[in-house]
């Protein structure tokens, strides 16, 4: 900030439709309150069958192991000192940090939360994604929802040994590949 106080962003993003669902700025960022945005999270867009996240420590908390039982997740992390197992986050942190917070000057933290948010809704609806048939995350992400598939495609850009599909998610797309 303009007076020299850090913050830190932490990202959610989908793997699949490339949305950024949240980002979160703020000075500390714990696992409590981690849980807590997930929890909201998963209020407004449904329980995802897994999530995968680096090895800071407000991600190995107790708080997120707790919330990933309660709520029925999966919780995978990338292997430590591989960045480029969760690629497509790391690439949208440093497009972030890039065209915004490398070139803003903040003054409070409410404007840093504001700025993040309003950056995450462009890049979601009017940024396209050359990895998306050059449509934005919010097109791409009705659409995938029209399809009724509920779980990432078998090929996706997580390494396989990381972040596999849910059971049930591979189940649903066997089916939908019989019936066409």
């Amino acid at each position: 900030m303009a007076n020299g106080r850090r913050f830190r962003v932490r990202d959610v993003v989908d793997d699949v439709t490339h949305e950024c669902l949240a980002a979160i700025p703020d000075t500390s960022i714990s696992g409590h309150r981690i849980a807590r945005e997930l929890t909201a999270l998963v209020e407004r867009r449904g329980r995802p069958g897994m999530i995968v996240s680096g090895n800071g420590t407000e991600f190995s908390s107790h708080a997120i192991s707790t919330w990933a039982k309660n709520q029925r997740v999966e919780w995978r992390y990338i292997r430590q000192g591989k960045p480029m197992q969760n690629s497509y986050v790391e690439s949208f942190n440093g497009k972030m940090r890039d065209w915004l917070l490398n070139e803003t000057l903040f003054f409070s933290l409410d404007q840093a939360r504001e700025a993040a948010a309003s950056w995450a809704e462009d890049c979601n609806t009017t940024r396209p994604h050359s990895s998306l048939t050059y449509e934005t995350p919010a097109a791409f992400a009705a659409k995938f929802a029209a399809t009724g598939w509920h779980a990432a495609p078998l090929r996706g850009s997580a390494c396989q040994l990381v972040a596999q599909p849910a059971p049930q998610g591979i189940q649903q797309v066997k089916a939908l590949e019989a019936n066409r």
